[in-house]
């Protein structure tokens, strides 16, 4: 083999090495970050959240919707709460236009274990009195009511 063709057969080792191991290295995290409902949240912390929608981000593997709560004291704190993926919410009724920004809402979900502002949604009462099914539920989670 001449130098130039092992120079070129090192060079597309190296990198097909490196692209495995990079591979390797970014699927646990992908893997890792679509936990179970009991890992995040408690089940026996219901909370029943009365504010505007900040934002909505219809993104996989789950939906988010911000909604900015006012405190006893006035003051707002931004809320975030995970639904279902935005194909489970588009079979249970949801559609873009649903959660305008501004709207008042009603969320029941279930707290973060953690302390931090963020629940696992239940449903969502929208302005008109609909209630939306969040469809989050996974292992650990509550069981739905009939």
């Amino acid at each position: 083999m001449s130098r130039r063709a092992v120079y070129s057969f090192s060079m597309r080792t190296t990198v097909l090495a490196l692209s495995v191991a990079l591979l390797v290295a970014l699927v646990p995290g992908r893997l890792a970050a679509h936990h179970a409902f009991a890992a995040e949240f408690d089940a026996n912390k219901k909370v029943t959240l009365k504010g505007t929608i900040a934002k909505m981000e219809w993104v996989n593997p789950h939906a988010w919707l911000w909604i900015d709560v006012e405190g006893k004291d006035g003051t707002v704190e931004n809320w975030a709460l995970e639904f279902g993926p935005p194909n489970a919410l588009f079979r249970r009724g949801w559609r873009k236009s649903s959660l305008p920004v501004g709207a008042a809402v009603t969320a029941t979900g279930y707290l973060a274990k953690d302390g931090r502002k963020v629940a696992n949604a239940d449903k969502v009462t929208l302005p008109d009195g609909s209630v939306l099914s969040a469809g989050s539920s996974g292992a650990g989670a509550p069981p739905k009511r009939k």
